[in-house]
């Protein structure tokens, strides 16, 4: 069960583990593993080893829009079989990509990455499917979500009849060619939270996931246009920023609350973009120099919900390979390793498989063996419980081969999550 902590009770570690760099001169003696590699596969066998399974725009799942309803459910069969070839033990199940539904919600139309129209039936159940047949072959399933994101485009009368974004436009506002739930209305949150709190109540879900999209990533020469929802609530903060951030703080907090009363062992987690802040903004920060920072721009205080305990687990996207200069992941593992430190939270690290054999990607992600050196890399810091793979098509595809190779090297045997 979940420990949820009040702001500022944070518990503190016991103290530093123990070296595990020290071969003992017995085990060398009878053959046995020296403990460092003793301890690094009882880890490896209790590992995290998850996919992300997107729906937005047909990405991973269904291939296309419109497919017959035996044909979707034998493809999603084939996502969940190819996790388990690959030895991984979850998947992270895209079920609310833009304010729609891929279970029968009374809040939310059906998807139209479903049947191609918002609202159209598809004829069956996919996430209560995905639940039954991930747990039937050992794997854990967590509903992804998306909680403000409403539409790819501005236009509210492509949204299906009776949707709540039509029936409440106020409750609306387009920003970089999308449409957003405001999540400076109190009343949006509330309404976000209900909509996706149904299927955890519908269905066993090992765990509530959200990505990185809370507030939307900048765009140059845009305004996200909450002038009102400041005025009639962001009294109190010392600007809007400060504002902003509270009610993404409320989002997570509240959630957490709301599913350990709904179903208390269902998990939370969240997927973070991989740079809370710069240590040039912030000495707290990471020694990077990244375009993006989630406290500043997304309103995200990533760090502040790990120290809190608000949630579970972390999966903080550390998208770039070892000597990235801007972002290095061999620099944003051992931050990260850090900030879980004297938390229960659990830090998984998110992998960007799909720039393997990328032509577009630098010369590091045409190395079938760049993913395998970051699992190396991460084994040396004892906070990381796991990975995350984006995404199912990838797993399966395995461009180069970046898959085969992690599977090889560190993945030898099967892993209950």
């Amino acid at each position: 069960m979940r420990h949820i902590r009040r702001r500022g009770l944070v518990a503190g570690a016991a103290g530093a583990l123990a070296s595990l760099k020290a071969a003992s001169v017995a085990g060398a003696a009878t053959g046995r593993l020296p403990a460092a590699r003793g301890e690094r596969r009882r880890a490896r066998n209790k590992a995290f080893r998850g996919m992300w399974l997107a729906t937005v725009s047909n990405r991973d799942w269904p291939s296309r829009p419109g497919l017959p309803a035996g044909a979707q459910r034998a493809e999603l069969l084939a996502r969940l079989d190819s996790a388990v070839e690959r030895r991984l033990n979850a998947v992270i199940f895209q079920v609310r990509p833009t304010a729609d539904a891929l279970w029968p919600s009374p809040y939310e139309p059906w998807s139209q990455y479903l049947t191609g129209v918002q609202g159209g039936d598809p004829g069956w159940d996919p996430l209560g499917t995905a639940v039954e047949e991930a747990h039937r072959r050992g794997l854990e399933l967590h509903a992804w979500f998306n909680p403000y994101r409403v539409a790819n485009h501005t236009d509210p009368s492509r949204l299906a009849e009776g949707h709540p974004a039509r029936i409440h436009p106020d409750w609306v506002l387009p920003y970089g060619g999308k449409l957003y739930y405001n999540p400076g209305l109190p009343h949006v949150r509330r309404f976000v939270q209900d909509a996706m709190l149904d299927a955890v109540c519908r269905y066993p879900v090992d765990a509530v996931h959200f990505d990185d999209y809370f507030y939307p990533y900048p765009v140059a020469g845009q305004t996200f246009a909450d002038d009102e929802a400041y005025e009639a609530y962001g009294a109190g903060f010392p600007d809007r920023a400060a504002w902003r951030r509270d009610n993404i703080d409320r989002l997570v907090c509240e959630m957490a609350h709301r599913i350990a009363r709904t179903r208390k062992r269902t998990a939370f987690g969240i997927s973070p973009f991989g740079v809370w802040r710069n240590a040039a903004t912030d000495p707290l920060g990471s020694d990077t120099r990244a375009g993006v920072q989630t406290y500043d721009d997304l309103h995200a205080d990533t760090r502040a919900w790990v120290k809190e305990g608000w949630i579970d687990y972390v999966v903080p996207q550390l998208y770039w390979h070892i000597g990235f200069a801007p972002a290095d992941y061999a620099t944003l593992v051992p931050w990260w390793n850090d900030v879980v430190r004297g938390t229960n939270v659990r830090l998984y690290v998110g992998e960007a498989l799909y720039k393997a054999g990328d032509p577009a990607q630098p010369a590091a992600w045409q190395d079938p063996a760049e993913l395998s050196r970051h699992l190396t890399f991460a084994e040396d810091h004892h906070r990381v419980r796991g990975h995350v793979f984006f995404s199912a098509k990838e797993v399966m595809t395995d461009r180069i081969g970046a898959m085969a190779r992690v599977v090889a090297d560190h993945y030898p045997t099967t892993a209950r999550p």
